[in-house]
């Protein structure tokens, strides 16, 4: 079964707050957090309301992270979903950006040359949800847990 189409861009699928729930543990209250692929800042909201320093960015609000460049100076960790389309070219981002990060991706992330090479040069740290995340999509329809997924980080020190 595919997931379904909606109105939008077809990686429009907004990740719930209570995905944040097993990643807490390993970030720092000290912190600037950058959630890059904000969306509707499901992530930024969560974050605030638990007390931590975080920003939100999205390319629909102007601000491409794959185009940007960001001083290192201006954030400490990047916690977010990217595009499923873009996890590749995000990974390989945060890597170069040398800082710590947490990204949601489905486990199929593990199965490419590409980013087994990245791991292997890197590190990986993996933290595994206990069940399939329901994504939210624009319309409210279709929502679902159509793959499962796991934070895929590094510098978290897990």
């Amino acid at each position: 079964m595919k997931p379904p189409l909606r109105q939008g861009s077809p990686d429009d699928f907004q990740t719930p707050p209570e995905a944040l729930k097993p990643l807490l543990p390993y970030l720092k209250r000290h912190w600037i957090i950058w959630e890059c692929a904000a969306g509707e800042r499901n992530l930024v909201k969560e974050l605030e309301r638990l007390n931590f320093n975080v920003f939100g960015t999205d390319i629909l609000a102007g601000v491409d992270f794959l185009g940007e460049e960001m001083s290192g100076n201006i954030f400490d960790c990047i916690i977010t979903n990217p595009p499923f389309k873009f996890k590749q070219q995000f990974l390989q981002k945060c890597y170069e950006l040398g800082k710590p990060f947490a990204l949601l991706l489905p486990l199929t992330t593990f199965e490419t040359e590409k980013r087994q090479i990245l791991f292997k040069k890197y590190g990986l740290e993996v933290i595994f949800l206990k069940k399939r995340i329901n994504f939210e999509t624009p319309s409210g329809q279709g929502s679902g847990s159509w793959f499962a997924t796991a934070w895929f980080t590094n510098g978290l020190n897990i």
